[in-house]
């Protein structure tokens, strides 16, 4: 359920540019998709696990959240991140 450190901090190095800016952004929105993506397959081999579910969806919300504030700030940085995640078909 949980990402592994490497895959971490890959995507840190990728979208932070360097391995200690977990702050920016678009590094806490791929950290949040991968996270989404691995919840994502548990639970469609759990079912029943409720408590996972709602994890999920306060992950989607909070990236949500951090989408909105990204697009509002700068649509360039949006429309890549978007394009660069595969999120939303655009």
């Amino acid at each position: 359920m949980a990402i592994s450190q490497e895959l971490k901090a890959s995507l840190i190095k990728k979208f932070g540019g360097d391995s200690k800016n977990t702050g920016k952004v678009e590094v806490q929105i791929a950290i949040l998709t991968a996270e989404i993506e691995s919840l994502t397959k548990h639970i469609v081999s759990n079912k029943k696990d409720q408590i996972s579910k709602r994890g999920l969806f306060q992950k989607v919300s909070k990236r949500r959240s951090l989408l909105s504030y990204l697009k509002n700030v700068d649509i360039v940085r949006y429309r890549q991140i978007l394009k660069d995640l595969e999120i939303r078909g655009n």
